[in-house]
């Protein structure tokens, strides 16, 4: 059977779900809000681009830490009548979540007995104020939550014992039945979505015994719902061991209530492995328990031989509960292309297992539909990195990445294809192990390259350099073997290699000789890249080419816009403005990224290197003081092109660090961060320096597009460390 082939109708498809990161958790007294970060409070439109997906359900926030804050303080429901109404007109459901990893309002916490009381009684508002919501998460992931604010002490508040554990995650599902019950007097026919984490422990022989306990912990959630939890069973005798009074263990025997759909939310980290050898691993992933001492490591970077993944797990949830099942959160971060080939391997799974197994799964879930704050520490800082979803929001209106073709092909259509998407994921790569000694294998790709055009020079090389790293297939090629100023070579490269995209990261760079050597630079940055663009388009092949600050001439008092006229000073510049003009009247889906002043760890022929070089030898370096630019790190600028080029963003962008830095003050730092002496550093007018190419005051680059890269003094940061590991390497 073809899964991939929605013409074969005898298949059954589960639904694409979407959902919103919308965590409240609480570390120490601030409450840090997903939304209010992500600015979904403040834009009008998320609920029409959510539908615009073809979703069936979205999980959405009425969180209890928002609605109802004080304990006699009244809801205003405006926000939540809003977008659900929205939700209704556009044919999509809501699955209403009450709480998301938080510990509820500040007049009470999951280790506070009234809890689930509080929680019901907050549960029943909801209901009152919206009897027509049939889909409830009550809360998300209890045993998780349970474990980071009652075990790990991550988040509020912030208890590190067993007993607070187990007192939180029994507070939070009484919660869930009593908010259920209060729930259902008023709508009978509301059902309960529990979410929770499908995970599974593994371990070296000697810890069968930690990973056995471990693994029947995991479905305490779902146990304790369904009444399965009897005098006599392990976990029984466990909670009681622990201290969980008898009483509220036979609460859920008198109460039970079994969820309606199981939400199993999948990702790469939840599995683990047990290792009693823990000197293999780093320092921060030892622990051990009162008997052994030993490393909880990922599984998938272990190399052990038991079944798993998330095929494996679900088939035991479904043998445990034949429930229905969905996966409520399906999501990695990582690089888009990943990001599009883990989706589409949990969507397969969902399908195979529902034909071939008759599993009743109901549908597969984007989490989350706008990226989230945080996750790469635990949420246990403020705000924290971004990482996006099927939207981007780091542009000024949420930006659709690759993933939203992806999910809502899926949700349409039921199927999708993409030339990176049959390559592995770099969870099924041999590399990926802590154990270094497994010998990775090259890996052979059926698939068309991307074509690299720049064999010698910097910016070839180094993506050259990121699509191996990210298991693109590339092919890189120089002029020695194609000269691009001739369009009938353009056409040949095409008809050889069969790309799916190429890369223009050729061309004249030396802007002082340009000036005496217009015609070879006008020849490569505008004969050059037209040729290319002009095959590209003939051939429906997507093109990306490099441009230059120096297309502006430095009169602007603020940074430049991708909309910004052009009027370059110098040869160079003009040769760069040219181009651009004629590659966009070509095909305007080609992408041309502007870019300025790039330097890298991989080479020495960049501002940053000769700063280095030169204060070495102490000689004196002379450096123009009125010259502004924006620096930028090429591993960000590589990176981020490969991620517009997977998302098939098309016309001018703005890649830069975000800086505005004069190359004299860059020296300088450049000196600091290198313990370098600055005494032989010359900051001078550039009009004393003699040189033949006029150049603009300033050229600092800004997007209107979005700020896709850190700023320069993370660039540098990051910089210097990968130096000093190519420096340690040998070869």
């Amino acid at each position: 059977m073809d899964f991939n082939n929605n013409k074969d109708r005898n298949i059954q498809f589960p639904e694409v779900w979407g959902g919103i990161e919308c965590s409240i958790n609480r570390i120490q007294n601030i409450f840090q809000d997903q939304n209010e970060i992500s600015g979904h409070y403040k834009r009008q439109h998320d609920i029409e681009m959510c539908a615009a997906l073809g979703i069936k359900k979205l999980r959405y926030p009425i969180l209890w830490e928002n609605y109802h804050p004080e304990k006699n303080s009244k809801p205003d429901w405006n926000r939540a009548e809003s977008e659900l109404k929205k939700l209704e007109e556009h044919g999509v459901v809501p699955i209403a979540g009450l709480m998301h990893h938080g510990s509820g309002p500040a007049y009470t916490d999951l280790s506070d007995h009234a809890f689930p009381n509080h929680l019901a009684e907050y549960a029943k508002k909801v209901a009152e104020r919206f009897p027509s919501l049939e889909y409830y998460t009550i809360i998300n992931e209890p045993l998780t939550t349970a474990r980071f604010s009652g075990l790990y002490g991550h988040w509020y508040p912030h208890k590190k014992d067993n007993l607070s554990f187990l007192t939180m995650l029994v507070n939070q599902l009484k919660g869930v039945v009593l908010a259920m019950q209060e729930i259902r007097k008023i709508n009978p026919s509301a059902k309960l979505i529990q979410t929770e984490d499908l995970g599974k422990t593994y371990s070296s022989p000697q810890l069968k015994y930690q990973a056995d306990f471990e693994n029947e912990r995991r479905w305490l959630t779902f146990d304790l719902l369904c009444g399965k939890i009897t005098p006599g069973k392990r976990m029984w005798d466990h909670l009681l061991w622990s201290g969980i009074k008898e009483e509220d263990l036979y609460f859920f025997l008198i109460h039970p209530c079994t969820p309606d759909c199981l939400g199993l939310n999948h990702y790469i980290t939840s599995e683990r492995f047990l290792d009693i050898e823990y000197e293999k691993y780093p320092s921060h992933l030892h622990g051990g328990n009162l008997k052994h001492f030993y490393a909880d490591v990922e599984a998938v970077r272990v190399n052990h031989n038991f079944n798993s993944g998330c095929e494996v797990l679900l088939q035991e949830a479904w043998k445990r509960y034949h429930i229905p099942i969905a996966i409520t959160e399906a999501h990695m971060n990582c690089h888009r292309e990943d990001q599009l080939r883990w989706f589409k391997e949990i969507w397969d799974i969902a399908v195979k297992l529902k034909n071939e197994k008759n599993i009743s799964i109901e549908a597969v879930t984007a989490w989350s539909l706008f990226g989230a704050f945080g996750w790469n520490k635990l949420l246990t800082e403020i705000n924290g990195e971004y990482e996006p979803g099927v939207y981007d929001l780091r542009s000024p209106n949420p930006r659709p990445t690759a993933l939203s073709n992806l999910v809502s092909s899926l949700a349409k259509e039921k199927s999708y294809t993409h030339s990176l998407l049959h390559i592995e994921g770099w969870w099924k790569t041999e590399d990926r192990f802590f154990d270094k000694h497994i010998t990775s294998k090259n890996p052979v790709y059926n698939t068309p390259p991307v074509l690299i055009i720049g064999k010698k020079g910097t910016l070839g090389n180094a993506f050259a350099k990121v699509c191996e790293q990210r298991r693109i297939p590339y092919k890189l090629i120089g002029r020695e073997e194609c000269d691009i100023a001739l369009k009938e070579n353009t056409f040949c490269l095409i008809d050889k290699y069969k790309p799916w995209a190429i890369i223009n990261a050729a061309g004249y760079v030396r802007v002082e000789e340009a000036e005496t050597e217009m015609e070879k630079c006008f020849s490569d940055n505008v004969s050059g890249a037209e040729n290319l663009a002009a095959a590209c388009k003939r051939h429906g092949i997507k093109f990306i080419t490099f441009s230059s600050d120096l297309v502006f001439d430095g009169m602007k008092k603020e940074a430049y816009l991708e909309s910004d006229k052009t009027n370059p000073l110098n040869v160079y510049g003009r040769s760069k403005a040219i181009s651009e003009e004629k590659i966009l009247a070509l095909d305007t889906s080609a992408l041309i990224i502007r870019t300025s002043a790039f330097f890298g760890p991989w080479d020495k022929y960049n501002f940053v290197h000769l700063v280095q070089e030169t204060l070495k030898c102490n000689k004196l370096f002379p450096v123009a003081s009125d010259i502004y630019v924006s620096p930028t790190y090429i591993p960000d600028l590589v990176n981020i092109t490969l991620d517009l080029l997977v998302d098939d963003a098309s016309n001018i962008w703005h890649i830069a660090n975000n800086s505005a830095i004069s190359w004299s003050d860059l020296a300088y730092e450049i000196a600091a961060r290198g313990r370098l002496k600055t005494e032989m550093i010359l900051p001078m007018q550039y009009a004393q320096m003699n040189l033949r190419a006029r150049m603009p005051a300033q050229s600092i680059l800004k997007s209107e597009k979005g700020n896709f890269l850190p700023d320069l003094d993370h660039a540098l940061g990051r910089y210097f460390h990968e130096k000093r590991i190519c420096e340690t390497v040998p070869g």
